[in-house]
């Protein structure tokens, strides 16, 4: 089949690409390569007047008159690339902003895609209306919308999120759920605000290249090391003021015992440098499911703090921490669970293997996209 991959979200589309291709399909992959992650794309929109002066400029047009000037010049590299555009069997948006506009001219773009290919399909991963307007009602026991009710963030620094409500996006929502042959959930966290809908095909997990992620068993060391790696984009939302507190906790009860890297925004290179060495890495908190990052680490054989719920647990048949840590936003309990860590070092080198293993029987990129291809088949 010709299967067109429209954006990238942490690798997954690269994941499922390599996946397929290996399966003997053509893909194509369009987008902006996650912004500054720059992940391989074969037709690459970038993005303009996003720095300096330009985008105080764009700003301002874009709050007094509605004119989204870096929109327009996605529309623009859009068009000049409409003949490389038609024809594909398959077309798959990793979100409702696949091409990261405004609604409007996002609409315009997906209209194109819609009238000029055959399957059009949905990922629900990352923010999307479903998602964002389930944990606003409060239906997750805790979400990332959690620090926001809790006063942390404010309306203006998580508008990024709560944009998704609005009527503008709402409307591109359901542009879209009324033409794609259906929606399929990334993770846990996805899956639960779509069961039940009539477009909702279930839940296929994020897929992992095992073949060029390595695994890495854990090194006895005088000390436990332990990596929390912040982006401060991000610090309430993933909750990293309790990782925090609760490390501090930490060093101060078992300073003999463990390392503890902290870092804020630095260079990737560096980033993975340090990271290769921890025993354990404290990804996030409000979540039921992991994302990239997690099952990228789990696959290296870290012992990941992230999101390991009981629907998770059931949807995998799964032990409580036998493959990841269940991080809730509770100080308390992330303090229990990292001194039985490292007061029982025997469990690292057991949940590394396991992490590993699960990554390597639930996660397979060529399974995965074998899984892609059936439900894309029958739908």
């Amino acid at each position: 089949m010709r299967i067109l991959l429209v954006g990238e979200f942490s690798r997954l589309h690269n994941s499922l690409k390599e996946g397929l291709e290996q399966l003997g399909h053509e893909v194509v992959i369009i987008g902006d390569g996650d912004g500054f992650k720059d992940y391989p794309v074969d037709i690459k929109l970038k993005h303009q007047f996003v720095k300096g002066p330009l985008n105080i400029l764009r700003k301002m047009l874009h709050r007094f008159f509605g004119i989204d000037l870096k929109s327009l010049s996605i529309q623009r590299q859009f068009n000049a690339q409409k003949p490389n555009l038609k024809g594909y069997d398959i077309v798959q948006l990793i979100n409702e902003k696949a091409f990261n506009t405004i609604p409007k001219i996002e609409e315009q773009l997906l209209k194109f895609i819609f009238e000029n290919n055959d399957k059009v399909f949905l990922l629900s991963c990352g923010c999307d209306f479903p998602s964002v307007d389930y944990a606003m009602k409060k239906k997750f026991k805790y979400s990332i919308l959690t620090p926001y009710f809790n006063g942390k963030i404010s309306k203006k620094d998580f508008y990024p999120v709560l944009m998704y409500l609005q009527e503008a996006q709402k409307s591109l929502h359901q542009f879209i759920y009324s033409r794609i042959n259906g929606v399929i959930a990334s993770d846990m966290d996805y899956h639960l605000p779509l069961e039940g809908h009539s477009k909702y095909l279930g839940l296929i997990p994020n897929p992992v290249n095992t073949d060029i992620i390595h695994y890495i068993p854990p090194v006895k060391t005088d000390k436990i090391i332990i990596f929390h790696g912040i982006n401060s984009a991000h610090y309430f939302k993933k909750g990293n003021d309790l990782f925090e507190k609760a490390l501090l906790k930490i060093e101060q009860e078992f300073k003999d015992q463990v390392e503890i890297i902290t870092t804020t925004d630095i260079p990737y290179d560096e980033y993975i440098e340090l990271y290769n060495r921890a025993h354990i890495v404290m990804d996030q908190v409000y979540a039921y499911d992991q994302g990239y990052n997690a099952l990228e680490a789990m696959a290296k054989g870290k012992v990941v703090f992230t999101g390991a719920e009981q629907e998770w647990l059931d949807f995998y048949d799964l032990e409580p921490n036998s493959v990841a840590i269940n991080a809730e936003p509770d100080v308390q309990q992330l303090v229990k669970q990292l001194a039985w860590l490292i007061t029982n070092p025997d469990a690292i080198d057991t949940i590394s293997k396991q992490a590993r293993a699960f990554i390597e029987k639930e996660h397979d990129y060529i399974k995965i996209a074998k899984t892609y291809v059936t439900k894309w088949s029958e739908n």
